[in-house]
């Protein structure tokens, strides 16, 4: 099986040209260090950790079954961590960013994305200022764990009703987005209470204020999915549901 570096690479300038040309504005993005109290930072890394740990089995099934799936976990990381990283100013004053984790959810299930994606968020806290430290269990179960399960959830049921590739491709990263938005809404709004409308207030409100920017980033971000399975698929062999084989069907 041959790799076509150059199309890869290819693929990578792209996605770098984007951040160059992107308009950007200097927000923290995810929850920021200190903005949970420490309760609730220790009770979302407590609801995230099995997850990591089933991503750590998951990883090395995959490497075991194919040494060669080396590759694409490093692409479906890079790919989590460039999208992520991301600052594209929201109207309402803060700032939003794709999850970039569709990609790999599709390629190797959602377990391998909470192991991918925590790695992306602790170096985006610690090189970037992107997150924190203490809110990584709360960001990680938003972006790695809730928008790549609930993403793969609609790919399988897309693919079980004959819908396109394509398609079921495109809202399992769109819908991964969402539900990554409205996970930390109501992590926001757990902690945050609106005083007239309680706690369903505060996550309908917080809901209002990412969904205005969010949608159609997330509608980019399932089409640029589309695009580089496709550059992928063209160069590796793959079993149905999009899990790489060795070439033999």
């Amino acid at each position: 099986m041959k790799w076509n570096r150059k199309t890869m690479e290819r693929l990578f300038l792209a996605v770098l040209l984007m951040i160059l040309i992107w308009p950007q504005k200097a927000h923290a993005m995810h929850i920021m260090e200190g903005f949970l109290p420490l309760g609730w930072c220790l009770f979302w890394f407590a609801a995230f950790i099995p997850f990591f740990i089933y991503g750590l089995i998951s990883i090395r099934r995959t490497v075991s079954d194919n040494p060669q799936n080396k590759v694409l976990l490093a692409f479906s990381g890079a790919f989590i961590f460039i999208l992520s990283a991301l600052k594209i100013p929201s109207v309402t004053g803060s700032t939003s960013h794709p999850t970039g984790v569709g990609i790999g959810t599709a390629l190797f299930g959602p377990g391998v994305i909470s192991v991918l994606g925590t790695i992306c968020l602790l170096f985006q806290a610690l090189l970037l200022a992107h997150g924190g430290i203490t809110t990584l269990g709360a960001n990680a179960f938003s972006m790695a764990v809730v928008g790549p399960f609930v993403g793969y959830g609609v790919y399988l049921i897309l693919k079980k009703i004959n819908v396109s590739h394509s398609i079921s491709l495109f809202l399992c990263a769109f819908i991964a987005d969402l539900a990554t938005y409205f996970t930390t809404s109501l992590q926001l709004g757990l902690v945050f209470p609106d005083p007239s409308s309680g706690v369903v207030g505060a996550i309908m409100k917080f809901v209002g204020v990412f969904m205005l920017t969010q949608i159609p980033i997330a509608i980019a971000e399932g089409l640029l999915t589309v695009v580089a399975y496709n550059l992928i698929s063209a160069n590796f062999p793959f079993q149905e549901g999009g899990i790489l084989n060795d070439g033999k069907k």
